[in-house]
């Protein structure tokens, strides 16, 4: 079996819990068809570099997964014929990081530095 991060976007205008389904949805089809999931992460609404299918904003999620090259295709084409997703990008990798991405070490950077900034303002008042 090989290691894969399949990567997706989807619409704007689906709720969070909405997104957790499209997670547990695909990650069961991998384990249906002979795979395993490693993790997943969800990265949150982030705005798009250019429109997608009239859409400024997505969902971006991410799934690790060790699976036969049948399951991550079977997957990807279901990801490709439902409409609440728009992009999906599947990558081999040759070992999964076991630290958080980097898309949530930033995001983590940043929540920090927010409330470092509260503290900040609020030792000011």
């Amino acid at each position: 079996m090989a290691l894969y991060e399949h990567v997706f976007i989807a619409r704007q205008d689906l709720s969070i819990i909405q997104t957790e389904d499209l997670i547990k949805q695909y990650s069961d089809v991998l384990k249906d068809n002979g795979g395993k999931v490693i993790g997943h992460e969800y990265w949150g609404l982030r705005t798009l570099a250019y429109k997608i299918n009239k859409n400024r904003k997505g969902h971006y999620s991410l799934i690790k997964s060790d699976s036969p090259p049948s399951a991550a295709q079977e997957m990807e084409r279901l990801m490709k014929l439902n409409e609440d997703i728009m992009r999906v990008l599947t990558i081999k990798v040759k070992k999964h990081e076991d630290e958080p991405s980097i898309m949530m070490r930033t995001k983590s950077k940043n929540e920090e530095h927010s409330s470092d900034k509260l503290e900040a303002q609020e030792l000011i008042n």
